[in-house]
């Protein structure tokens, strides 16, 4: 521990689109960030892929479920003693059901395995507190996000936009108090971003991605299809919201029928055009909107969100950001949060009764 407060954290990040496992450190004191550290990428090969895939959507005590978590346990273990000089790590885990009206959320291995593989504290479990305080336990990147905005000096409201597996917005007054003060932040899941599309390559080409949004420029947006998927009822819901992986399964998979072009084209119409139905939902209009995750690689994808918004669409780059590490750091944030006993979650960002803080500390030999 420093002067100053703040600590080096290792966070770590498995999204929902199954690429693999982001690490980072972060130097911060929950509140402010000091500074980037080391950062590394542990992909998932095939095989583990698969044993992942086979657990979704799946909970606790189900089959498939251990194996699962011993897979995420093994890849972050691998990855995270790789990196040094952390003194707490805040692990995410890979996320295999999430249904906060119902069942609850589930994100598959256990922190007190890696505590005791790295000798190090690990702050894990970080949704389920707000879950159990009504709220969706999800997203968890604002309050990060949040530091960030007061980091690159904001002077105006300005939006955070990931585009993982699945799309998520954190639209953010930078002159509010703190992150959990009422209108500093209001975030979401847009809806459907790189998931559907990287399922349709994996089954249709043996590709983990549409690389650069290369086959989607080729293709003809099928439009019946499209105005069916904007009529879904997610888009009518009032902020916070949240998602499962494959909550509009049912509905994209009409794109079976159509040429690999013309369905990668009209999926990533849809990821784009489930932003720009989020940014309604603004309080203010923002100053920009910054994009992390692998979608701001996809320029087809940027190009179709920056052409419905009103604002410059950039990738975190421009802000002197991180795309690719963003959501580890974020989780080495909250895990200081957690250290610190602040909240991680408010009102605005999951729709929780009050300000609450997540997550359970593991220590080593405990």
């Amino acid at each position: 521990m420093r002067g100053n407060g703040a600590i080096w954290a290792l966070g770590t990040m498995s999204g929902t689109s199954l690429d693999g496992v982001d690490a980072a450190l972060l130097l911060t004191d929950g509140e402010e960030i000091a500074g980037f550290g080391e950062s590394g990428y542990r992909p998932y090969s095939e095989a583990e892929r698969a044993v992942i895939a086979a657990g979704l959507g799946r909970w606790p005590g189900e089959v498939g479920v251990l194996d699962a978590a011993e897979v995420v346990e093994t890849a972050h273990a691998e990855l995270m003693s790789g990196i040094a000089g952390a003194e707490l790590c805040g692990f995410h885990g890979q996320t295999l059901a999430h249904d906060p009206a119902g069942r609850g959320t589930h994100q598959a291995g256990d922190g007190g395995v890696l505590a005791e593989v790295l000798g190090l504290p690990v702050v894990w479990d970080f949704r389920s507190s707000d879950v159990t305080m009504g709220g969706q336990g999800a997203p968890l990147a604002p309050f990060f996000h949040f530091a960030l905005a007061r980091l690159i000096g904001a002077d105006r409201p300005v939006a955070f936009l990931n585009l993982g597996g699945v799309g998520n917005l954190t639209w953010i007054d930078p002159a509010a108090r703190a992150p959990e003060a009422p209108g500093a932040l209001l975030a979401f899941d847009t809806g459907p971003a790189n998931a559907p599309i990287d399922d349709l390559m994996r089954r249709r080409r043996g590709l983990s991605r549409d690389e650069g949004g290369a086959l989607a420029a080729t293709g003809t947006v099928d439009e019946e299809i499209f105005a069916a998927f904007l009529d879904h009822g997610y888009f009518l819901k009032i902020p916070p919201k949240s998602l499962d992986r494959n909550d509009f399964h049912a509905g994209l998979s009409a794109v079976e029928r159509l040429s690999d072009a013309d369905a990668a084209a009209t999926l990533t119409a849809a990821a784009a055009a489930a932003v720009a139905r989020g940014a309604e939902h603004f309080p203010a209009p923002a100053s920009r909107l910054l994009v992390g995750g692998g979608g701001r690689h996809n320029p087809v994808m940027m190009a179709m969100i920056a052409a419905q918004l009103d604002c410059p669409v950039e990738p975190v780059e421009a802000a002197g950001l991180d795309g690719d590490m963003l959501e580890a750091q974020a989780f080495a944030h909250l895990a200081v949060r957690v250290l610190r006993g602040l909240p991680t979650s408010a009102p605005g960002t999951t729709g929780v009764r009050a300000a609450v803080g997540g997550g359970r500390i593991s220590r080593p030999g405990a």
